[in-house]
């Protein structure tokens, strides 16, 4: 079983022999440009496909569709059926014999991610009526996602010893997750915040593989990881917005 982020791109420093970190300073910062844009290219295309698919899905299949995604243990197959996806797409990320492999795993990814929050995008644009719910979100995710890579970028720290540990917490969480579908109890605004640390814990260690650990030919493999965590990120923050907006 490996120590990575379940919902990420893999990586070992060892099982590589051209890690950034050795690479001669032109390498490496070429590595980290394509990286994060194809980190961009990610979130764009995953805005652009929520656009569409609240654009131009009609509104009572789109309710109907959200009913059963979430409906009795729906959300678990859901859930399940994401998993999947998300492992065979960080196999082809990762792949190194083929570079359109690569990119058909991000963009795979990039759909899963689009089709799985789909059931909370919809409470904040249908349900609630207010589109500003996830800007807000988005703007927090990426004010938040720029901090913590800063502080990575400015500290050089290597957080390669995180892995086990943000492993083991996901695997907890993604238990609770389950166990609140199965037994019926809500996730509340605690569960939330501490996906929100997880996630904060995912985006550190991620910076540091991208700066340490990955070769630097895996950009795609590396902005599928920094993608998943910010995605994790935007989804527990979206979750804490919509539970204060309902409240009020």
């Amino acid at each position: 079983m490996s120590n990575v982020n379940p919902y990420s791109s893999g990586v070992d420093g060892a099982a590589y022999g051209n890690a950034a970190i050795y690479a001669d300073e032109t390498e490496r910062i070429g590595f980290i440009r394509r990286t994060y844009a194809h980190l961009s290219g990610a979130v764009f295309a995953f805005l652009a496909l929520e656009v569409v698919l609240f654009t131009l899905v009609p509104a009572d299949t789109m309710t109907m569709l959200v009913q059963r995604m979430t409906g009795g243990y729906g959300w678990l197959l859901v859930l399940g059926a994401f998993m999947a996806v998300s492992w065979m797409a960080r196999s082809w990320a990762s792949s190194g014999q083929s570079r359109g492999l690569q990119y058909a795993g991000l963009g795979l990814y990039v759909v899963a991610q689009a089709v799985i929050m789909l059931p909370l995008m919809y409470i904040a644009i249908r349900v609630m009526n207010q589109p500003q719910i996830p800007i807000l979100a988005g703007i927090i995710t990426t004010l938040t996602f720029a901090g913590l890579t800063g502080f990575v970028m400015f500290t050089r720290v290597d957080l390669a010893s995180w892995g086990t540990y943000l492993f083991v917490a996901g695997l907890v969480a993604m238990g609770v997750v389950v166990c609140g579908v199965l037994f019926g109890f809500s996730l509340g605004l605690f569960f939330s915040a501490a996906m929100v640390a997880l996630a904060c814990g995912y985006i550190l260690y991620d910076t540091s593989n991208v700066l340490h650990h990955y070769d630097t030919r895996q950009h795609v493999a590396a902005s599928l990881a920094l993608f998943a965590s910010v995605a994790l990120l935007f989804y527990y923050v979206l979750r804490i917005l919509i539970a204060f907006s309902s409240s009020d």
